[in-house]
């Protein structure tokens, strides 16, 4: 089973390299499948590429409900 994860661009290094937040964890991926990427961007991510931009609220949606999983998880 593959997940694919959303992750928001906090810096762009160049050579189509991009760091990105992951809940609070920075990770360096690909960004070389994106035409255009920006800071603050929302991406889905899997297995370190950059697979496509998506909708900031749709992002934080994936990411409270994959919160509250663990939190859940947790009990």
């Amino acid at each position: 089973m593959c997940l694919a994860m959303p992750a928001q661009i906090t810096q762009l290094l160049g050579n189509e390299r991009a760091i990105v937040n992951l809940g609070g964890v920075t990770k360096e991926i690909s960004v070389s499948l994106l035409d255009q990427i920006s800071i603050g961007d929302y991406v889905i991510i899997h297995v370190g590429y950059a697979l496509t931009r998506l909708d900031e609220n749709e992002a934080r949606k994936t990411l409270s409900l994959f919160a509250e999983m663990l939190e859940a998880a947790h009990k």
